[in-house]
């Protein structure tokens, strides 16, 4: 019997085509906003136009990372995701509490409220693909 090796665990089947399409959606939405904003008013708000803008760059990452597939992109993708659920719970809390450190909201203010609580929603969904797309190494 000869090893066969396998080939990279697909990350877009089933759900996570889903995942891959509701990222791109967010990284056009959040890259071409933030864009506009830091070309435009960027003295208005510095603060939430970046934080905009890295969002932009995370969920492309993981967009990228969710169509590359195999265990090392499953890997930094549930790491990024693990870091925009991070972000998202910190600005949308310090939205609520200080809102006057933004003067513009970002796509993770107020958890998401402008993106139908996309932002919230879809990294917790995401970990949890990942989780169970997860390739069992013996």
């Amino acid at each position: 019997m000869t090893a066969v090796q396998d080939k990279p665990a697909r990350l877009i089947s089933g759900p996570g085509m889903l995942l891959v399409w509701f990222y791109g959606v967010m990284v056009v939405g959040a890259v071409s906003r933030s864009a506009y904003q830091i070309a435009t008013e960027f003295d208005r708000a510095p603060l939430a136009y970046s934080l905009s803008a890295v969002a932009g760059l995370v969920y492309g990452f993981i967009t990228y990372s969710l169509v590359r597939g195999g265990e090392t992109a499953r890997r930094a993708a549930q790491a990024c995701c693990a870091a925009e659920l991070a972000g998202v719970l910190i600005v949308g809390t310090w939205t609520l509490i200080e809102p006057s450190a933004f003067p513009d909201a970002t796509v993770w203010s107020k958890y998401g409220l402008g993106y139908v609580f996309i932002p919230v929603l879809l990294p917790l969904t995401a970990l949890y693909w990942l989780r169970r797309s997860r390739t069992v190494t013996r």
